[in-house]
């Protein structure tokens, strides 16, 4: 079950090893034999996301070994914060509280849409997973469809989901989810 938005199509055009279509995120191929980093560089909706990763020196752990799950947040969910607040967590003091937001959009594991799903449907239309931030974001069934929600109450929308990588998934978010 996948949700696709007419931004972010899945294109056949590329194909992986596997002779399986390759999906397109922020106009290009995100190749499973790559990792999260290697792919993310390439997606021009994810351009705020990758100058906060490198900002935080979280490259080399999200290109690591993993398997990581990421709420990869698009450019236009940072325009949503507050006018200044992307910049200010770009400054180089304000470091540790960028990693926390970063840190709180990654999971350990591979968990595809089909495994929130189900996690969520036996847990009452909700469950939870523990950031590699140390804190909860809740998964959740509004209908049929899932949405993460953060401590703040924040609701992100998974856009595009099973974005698979050499060393975890992405699922593309319209929110970025802040920590307490």
């Amino acid at each position: 079950m996948t949700c696709l938005f007419s931004s972010l199509v899945w294109m056949s055009q590329a194909q992986s090893t596997s002779n399986e279509p390759v999906p397109f995120v922020g106009g290009s191929p995100m190749y499973p034999m790559k990792n999260i980093v290697e792919n993310a560089v390439q997606s021009a909706q994810h351009t705020t996301l990758v100058a906060a990763v490198k900002a935080a020196g979280l490259v080399e752990v999200l290109a690591g070994d993993g398997p990581f799950t990421v709420f990869a947040p698009m450019n236009s969910a940072f325009e949503k914060l507050p006018k200044g607040t992307v910049s200010k967590l770009l400054e180089p003091s304000a470091k540790a509280t960028l990693t926390k937001v970063l840190t709180h959009h990654v999971v350990a594991g591979r968990w595809r849409y089909d495994d929130l799903y189900m996690l969520a449907k036996k847990g009452g239309q909700q469950t939870y997973l523990t950031t590699v931030a140390g804190e909860k974001v809740w998964i959740q069934l509004e209908g049929e469809r899932l949405i993460v929600v953060d401590a703040k109450k924040n609701k992100a929308q998974l856009l595009q989901t099973d974005v698979m990588q050499k060393n975890g998934v992405i699922h593309v978010t319209d929110t970025v989810l802040m920590p307490n």
